[in-house]
């Protein structure tokens, strides 16, 4: 018995040998397509490099990383009154008046631009940067993410819940709730920016404008305080479906018996949620939740086509500095920039999430 187990190890041993020679050809060829445009970028982020140019390139080290993500906070100190010395009262607003946020940050060795201003215990405070558009295109592409996952995981749970119950039209339901997921994003980011035009021909402020809720002149689009809210209102819209549809998935594979069992004890669709559905759903979310978020964070064809260069993801920010400034080596830094931002949230996910390898 004991020569039987050890004949059986050693076979599915030699078993295991022989998928490993005949699966490392690929594995080689694989690593090479994947690790080659890796390093290319990388190496290339550390030089002057011009897109479609024969100009000479030349290492410069960080130089491009130091112009990309070099920041600074500097006090602002209050204009003063010439005739009491004391900090100058703006009129209109009874708020102090504060020196021009340009004037206070460094211009040497490298010049820095404002990003914001913000207020903290009393004392005014800019936050300068040498490259303003992408630090901004960092912030709204993280806030962008966060906001538009969380939505989708919420109305992706509800639709998913509705149309898993039992009903006449299930199927055709089913089938309804795909339509904003398999419209092409060029196509619905064009739709969008029809119906959120700054006047009455656009959808959404004729609406307004007969409910009585505005002038029917509201701009969407180049309000900066609308901008990001109309993006992630535009991304919730055509992606809550593919969401549903990976929950949905999820659900079908929770076998019905434990509801019985659940409501013979007298749970009702509440508890059974919390205490049943959602245990059971931790994989299904775990991977929707991977997916949307690393799919959000490189969001481009949106911003691209929606806002332009009035204001950047991070991968159009990428996509303008290579196409429209020829910056090769300032876009490959860029393009680094994103890949660490992408892999701390998905290191961050597979930690928070609890999810383990099968080793």
């Amino acid at each position: 018995m004991a020569k039987k187990k050890e004949f059986s190890s050693d076979l599915a041993k030699q078993e295991q040998r022989l998928a490993y020679w005949l699966l490392a050809p690929t594995f080689l060829i694989m690593l090479a397509i994947a690790i080659y445009p890796l390093l290319s970028v990388f190496y290339s982020s550390f030089t002057n490099a011009t897109f479609a140019s024969s100009k000479p390139t030349e290492f410069v080290g960080l130089q491009n990383y130091q112009q990309l993500l070099s920041m600074t906070i500097v006090s602002v100190p209050p204009v003063l009154d010439e005739a009491t010395g004391k900090a100058k009262i703006d009129a209109d607003t009874g708020e102090i008046e504060y020196q021009s946020a340009v004037r206070v940050l460094p211009r040497e060795p490298m010049r820095y631009k404002p990003v914001t201003q913000f207020n903290l215990f009393g004392t005014q405070y800019v936050l300068g940067a040498t490259d303003p558009d992408f630090i901004r295109s960092i912030w709204d592409t993280i806030v962008f993410a966060v906001s538009t996952v969380f939505l989708e995981l919420v109305l992706g749970m509800l639709v998913a819940l509705i149309v898993n119950a039992n009903f006449k039209g299930r199927g055709f339901m089913r089938a309804l709730i795909l339509v904003p997921w398999v419209i092409p994003t060029a196509v619905s980011s064009q739709i969008w920016a029809y119906m959120l035009q700054p006047n009455r021909t656009g959808f959404f402020n004729t609406v307004l404008w007969y409910l009585g809720l505005g002038s029917g002149e509201i701009a969407f689009l180049s309000n900066p305080a609308l901008q990001l809210p109309s993006m992630i209102m535009i991304d919730v819209w055509k992606t809550t479906p593919f969401m549903a549809l990976l929950l949905l998935a999820g659900l079908q594979l929770i076998p019905g018996d434990i509801y019985e069992a659940a409501d013979v004890d007298g749970a009702g669709p509440i508890r059974s949620f919390f205490q049943l559905t959602l245990p059971l759903l931790v994989g299904t979310i775990t991977v929707a939740l991977v997916f949307r978020t690393l799919d959000a964070l490189r969001v481009f064809d949106l911003f691209q086509i929606v806002l332009g260069q009035a204001r950047y993801s991070m991968a159009s920010f990428t996509y303008y500095q290579l196409i429209q400034n020829r910056a090769m080596g300032y876009s490959s830094a860029s393009s680094v920039v994103i890949f660490v931002v992408l892999s701390v949230f998905a290191i961050v996910y597979m930690r928070s999430l609890g999810v383990k390898s099968n080793d």
